[in-house]
């Protein structure tokens, strides 16, 4: 008698214990994981760090533009050439009203303007940052375009229609300064980040596509399934 009680007992205590187990398994499954505290955390602490590049080379680039340029106006005669490699490259003082490489002298006040919003518009864009070519990109531009600015306001004539310092001459090209160097230097620098499908918050537009396709293949595996067991 106590043995069959005790065999009832067990085998009435299985199908509990089994279903028990199911739903712990069931509940596990659909619960996603979370994230854990160190990648949480890693994300804004990248961004910081960027944005802390950025500032570095854009501080940097500003100093060098301002620095060459005082530097040029001490020392040379607007308009004087003094060759460094032959007339290949030489350094000639000139007023430019324009933007860069003399471009668009009659509308200095436009170009203030623009460089302004660009100057903000990076900024803002920063906020994303994830990428150190990105981070370098736009510590270029805003080094360069500050530079340009600060000649527009604190030069004659001023009041945002100053004339920048130029100094590099090359056969057959604008005359041009180091401000110029670095806005340039960041347009070739964001057009290979785009070509190679790089965004500045990091992410690759080939990782996305396959992403996107093994998510396709998730979705599809079980219809293949069911069609096997049928």
């Amino acid at each position: 008698m106590q043995a069959e009680a005790g065999a009832s007992l067990n085998a009435a205590a299985a199908p509990s214990a089994g279903r028990d187990e199911t739903s712990s398994d069931s509940g596990a499954d659909a619960t996603p994981p979370r994230p854990t505290t160190d990648e949480t955390a890693e994300q804004p602490s990248r961004s910081n760090r960027l944005i802390a590049v950025l500032i570095g080379i854009a501080v940097v680039t500003y100093a060098i533009d301002q620095l060459s340029k005082a530097w040029v106006v001490a020392n040379l005669q607007m308009g004087e050439p003094h060759p460094i490699v032959g007339e290949f490259f030489q350094l000639r003082r000139a007023a430019n009203p324009g933007a860069a490489f003399s471009i668009a002298t009659n509308a200095t006040w436009l170009l203030t303007i623009i460089a302004i919003v660009v100057i903000g518009c990076t900024i803002w864009a920063a906020r994303k940052l994830r990428s150190r070519g990105w981070a370098a990109a736009l510590g270029l531009l805003i080094g360069g375009a500050l530079g340009n600015l600060t000649d527009r306001f604190f030069r004659a004539p001023g009041g945002g229609k100053g004339h920048v310092v130029d100094m590099f001459q090359l056969p057959n090209w604008p005359i041009f300064n180091v401000a110029d160097v670095w806005i340039v230097s960041a347009a070739v620098l964001i057009c290979l980040l785009a070509f190679r499908g790089i965004g500045i918050d990091g992410t690759r537009v080939s990782d996305d596509k396959d992403k996107d396709t093994d998510e396709h293949a998730t979705r599809s595996e079980p219809a293949r399934t069911d069609d096997a067991e049928r």
